[in-house]
């Protein structure tokens, strides 16, 4: 969406109770309850469909294209619903906006319990849409409502979000199997994103109440791009979206094609995602510390390129190996989420940079899964789409290395043209 103004309306929390009052603390508590129910939903419906994707094929029966896609879903919905979501926020208020993500995530998951390739897909699009718009509308309701937290609180999203993962990547299968059906299982997973509808609701309720005394101002988010603040993160962030959800996507498949049972791909799918918990924790703590966050980001790219190539020339019976180092690897997440929280001096800044980098980055990232898919339909092997892969992981090491070079954020938009690059921010 060229040219798409971007704002957040700012949460009533700060204006409504002065610090230390009862109300406030119970906002507070609210908010990070909510933002746990919410971290625990965001990589669910993801990692729950992916361990079941071999199944759901040979029960629904479609075929290389449709497996192809399913997959890509996700990050389209990213790119596309996610460029929305400023525009959603300004009309609705931040919060009411989550909610609505929400509502549609719930939805859209449950509709996937349909035994229907088309349910599937209309249940996908739907609920990775409303993640979509819970993605990008996060890091500005962490700046908002724990503005003096944002790396903890960023850490605690992260940690809920992987939590989520892993648990549901454990469990659906054996979950699937006691329903009797891969979509009975895909579809249970909604009944998640209903605690977090529930969850939010306190939040959503009292930021109605209590409405902004007046909104933030409107910053473009493309003009951006022609900082090198904006220009980098965006980068960053497609470079490990890429990695990851062709990682997520394909992994458990690729195990199950080279002898492991269902099962035992959706534990090391799940060892996988457990590991990622506390790298993700070390590497925020590592990057937090003065001149360390260089480091943080080698840490990360570095094992995330082991991890690839451990893919490639391992065998089956290592894939606890392959898992660990991946699973390592994505723990660069929450790096990237906690720049972006920190970056702009405005909330609307902040929720521009992250329309941005995340509906462009997920766009480029749809490459991932989509062109995994395709390849191996091709060639009948994962070595083509490995080496690519592969490739794609050394060149994330680069990025790592220039998106720490210099901490610069971009400056204050104009807030007389929403569609101009801000004043003094173009490089």
């Amino acid at each position: 969406m060229t040219g798409m103004a971007s704002s957040t309306a700012v949460s009533a929390l700060p204006q409504t109770a002065p610090p230390g009052t009862g109300r406030q603390r119970g906002v507070l508590v609210a908010g990070v309850v909510a933002l746990v129910l919410i971290g625990l939903n965001l990589r669910a419906g993801i990692t729950g469909s992916a361990a079941l994707f071999h199944d759901l094929q040979a029960v629904l029966g479609y075929g290389p294209l449709i497996a192809a896609l399913l997959p890509s879903i996700p990050t389209l919905c990213f790119a596309v619903a996610g460029a929305a979501t400023s525009w959603l926020t300004r009309q609705l208020g931040l919060e009411k906006a989550i909610l609505l993500s929400l509502v549609m995530l719930a939805a859209g998951l449950l509709l996937r319990g349909i035994p229907s390739t088309g349910m599937l897909l209309a249940g996908t699009v739907a609920g990775m849409s409303g993640l979509a718009i819970c993605n990008v509308a996060m890091p500005s309701f962490i700046r908002v409502h724990f503005a003096n937290r944002t790396s903890l609180m960023t850490a605690i999203y992260t940690l809920t979000m992987t939590t989520g993962a892993t648990v549901t990547a454990v469990l659906i299968v054996p979950v699937a199997q006691a329903l009797g059906s891969p979509s009975a299982g895909v579809g249970s997973i909604g009944f998640l994103a209903l605690g977090a509808c529930l969850g939010f609701l306190p939040i959503a309720v009292h930021a109605h109440r209590n409405p902004a005394a007046g909104k933030a101002a409107r910053v473009s988010p493309w003009p951006l791009l022609r900082t090198r603040t904006g220009a980098m993160i965006t980068l960053g962030f497609t470079v490990q979206a890429l990695l990851a959800y062709a990682v997520l996507s394909w992994f458990p498949y690729m195990l199950a094609t080279t002898g492991l049972s269902a099962s035992e791909s959706g534990l090391m799918f799940g060892l996988m995602q457990l590991v990622s918990v506390p790298a993700g924790m070390v590497l925020v703590a590592i990057g937090s510390r003065p001149r360390m966050l260089r480091t943080a980001f080698y840490l990360a790219t570095v094992t995330m390129a082991l991890g690839v190539l451990a893919m490639l020339v391992l065998p089956a019976a290592w894939a606890p190996l392959t898992a660990v180092l991946l699973g390592f690897g994505l723990g660069i997440f929450p790096l990237v989420m906690v720049m972006i929280s920190r970056s702009g001096r405005t909330t609307a800044e902040t929720t521009a940079l992250s329309t941005v980098a995340q509906s462009a980055g997920y766009l480029l990232a749809t490459l991932g899964p989509f062109g995994m898919g395709l390849l191996h339909s091709a060639t009948n092997s994962w070595t083509l789409p490995l080496a690519l892969l592969l490739a794609v992981a050394l060149g994330q090491i680069a990025v790592g290395h220039l998106l720490t070079a210099r901490a610069q954020e971009p400056r204050p938009a104009a807030p007389a043209s929403a569609s101009r690059a801000p004043e003094g921010a173009r490089r």
